[in-house]
């Protein structure tokens, strides 16, 4: 059984965007159609919650945070919004098998963070980023990436 065959999932992403895409067609010429495109909500920062300061314990007193981590944080809940929206398709029966695609940092946060229902439905994962490469190049990269088992 191919990993990419018909009507197979194909979720790609990074710490700020991710696509939702289905296989309609089979594993020898797979012809991927976006279902959805995440990306972080807009989210208009309070003066005192800025990037790069946090409350400390004491009134009116604030500290310094490094950037990484800020972005860091920011690209942990936006791997957390994918998973629950994976999680929440995925239990209503949207699909039934998944390929994850990602850098490994983002697949190790998805695959902590999905319901052991759909991480059951994974079956591939790539450990590539391709958020920002044309459909046709996703499509020859998993086709080389997931040969079936026969064909290797």
């Amino acid at each position: 059984m191919a990993a990419l065959e018909q009507g197979t999932w194909v979720i790609i992403a990074d710490g700020e965007k991710a696509l939702v895409m289905e296989n309609i067609t089979d594993a020898q010429d797979p012809n991927l159609v976006v279902v959805s495109v995440e990306e972080p909500e807009a989210r208009q920062p309070r003066s005192s919650a800025r990037a790069g300061r946090r409350y400390d314990g004491g009134p009116k007193q604030k500290s310094a945070v490094e950037e990484d981590t800020w972005k860091s944080h920011a690209k942990s809940l936006f791997v957390q919004d994918v998973a629950n929206l994976l999680n929440k398709k995925g239990l209503k029966g949207a699909f039934n098998r998944l390929v994850l695609v990602a850098s490994p940092h983002v697949l190790g946060l998805l695959r902590r963070r999905l319901h052991s229902d759909v991480l059951a439905k994974v079956v591939a994962e790539v450990d590539k980023t391709l958020t920002n490469h044309p459909l046709h190049k996703v499509e020859q990269v998993l086709k080389h990436r997931l040969k079936p088992a026969a064909a290797v």
